[in-house]
C-alpha cells in the first residue's frame, strides 16, 4: 500500500496486514479513497462552526470589482440565492436581521461563511435606529452580534442601518462595537418593484467600486441574479465581498457608500 494511503486506510478501518473492517476494495487512485473516506465521515459529528475558504488575492484597484449586498434575510429564498452564487463563483455580503437568523436556525449563515461570503449586522428587528434611544440602538446591534457569533463563530465588523437611517448616535454605538456603517450607491429598489427585469437593469448601472443593494427575501430578486451576474461578468466585473472591495480595515462608525 502506498504511503499516502496509510492514514486514510486506518480511518476507513482497512487492515494493513489482514481483513479490512469494513471490507472496502482498494481504490485505484487517491481521489477514490478520499471519496470513500468522506462518505464514511459524513455520518460523524460535524464542527459547530464552518471554516471559511482562504482569502482571495483580489486587488480592486487593479480589476473591476462590484459588491453585491443582500439585506433582511436569511429567508425562504436565501438557499436558492446561495446556489446561484456558487454556480457563478460569486461572493457577496449579507446584512442579516437577528430575528430572521433566530427563525432560520443559522444553517444558511453557516453556509455563507463556508462559501466565502461576508456577514453584516442589519439590526435585530429592522427598527429605524434613529428613532430609538442609545440603549435601544445598542440592543438592536448587540443581540444580532451575539446570535450570529453563536451560530457561525463570526464577529461581524460591518453594519447597515435599516432604511439607511443613521445619525451621530447610531455612528457612536456602531463605533463602540467596531462596526463600520455600509450604505450603497446603486439601489435596485427591488423591495418596491418586484420585477426581475427591472432589478437586472438597475443593478447594471453599477460602476467599478459600486455597492449594490438588494434583498434576499424576494423571489423576484433571486430570479434576477443569474442574468445580472452574467451581464456584469460580460463586462469583466469580479463579484467581491465588501472587505475584498476595500482591501483594508474600515473605520468603525464611519459611513461608506462605494469604494
Amino acid at each position: 500500500m502506498q504511503v499516502w494511503a496509510v492514514p486514510l486506510a486506518m480511518a476507513l478501518g482497512l487492515g494493513l496486514g489482514g481483513t479490512a473492517v469494513p471490507p472496502i476494495d482498494p481504490p485505484a487512485d487517491p481521489a477514490r479513497l478520499a471519496r470513500q473516506l468522506a462518505a464514511i465521515q459524513s455520518g460523524w459529528p460535524q464542527p459547530r462552526h464552518p471554516v471559511p475558504p482562504p482569502a482571495r488575492g483580489v486587488d480592486c484597484a487593479e480589476v473591476k470589482c462590484v459588491a453585491l449586498t443582500f439585506d433582511d434575510g436569511p429567508g425562504e429564498h436565501t438557499g436558492a440565492l446561495l446556489d446561484v452564487l456558487a454556480e457563478h463563483r460569486a461572493r457577496a455580503t449579507f446584512f442579516v436581521i437577528g430575528v430572521m437568523v433566530e427563525e432560520n436556525g443559522g444553517g444558511d449563515l453557516r453556509r455563507m461563511v463556508a462559501e466565502g461570503h461576508e456577514l453584516g449586522n442589519h439590526s435585530w428587528s429592522h427598527a429605524q435606529l434613529t428613532a430609538l434611544s442609545r440603549d435601544g440602538i445598542a440592543s438592536e446591534l448587540d443581540r444580532t452580534q451575539k446570535i450570529v457569533e453563536r451560530e457561525t463563530g463570526v464577529r461581524m465588523v460591518l453594519m447597515r442601518p435599516p432604511y439607511g437611517a443613521t445619525d451621530g448616535r447610531v455612528a457612536a454605538e456602531s463605533r463602540s462595537r467596531g462596526l463600520s456603517q455600509i450604505l450603497w450607491d446603486v439601489d435596485t429598489l427591488d423591495w418596491r418593484d418586484r420585477d426581475s427585469a427591472v432589478v437586472v437593469r438597475r443593478a447594471g448601472e453599477a460602476a467599478p467600486g459600486s455597492i449594490v443593494l438588494m434583498h434576499d427575501i424576494h423571489r423576484t430578486t433571486i430570479d434576477a441574479v443569474p442574468e445580472l451576474l452574467e451581464d456584469l461578468a460580460a463586462e469583466d466585473y469580479t463579484f467581491v465581498t465588501l472587505s475584498e472591495l476595500y482591501g483594508r480595515k474600515l473605520t468603525p462608525g464611519k459611513r461608506y457608500l462605494r469604494r
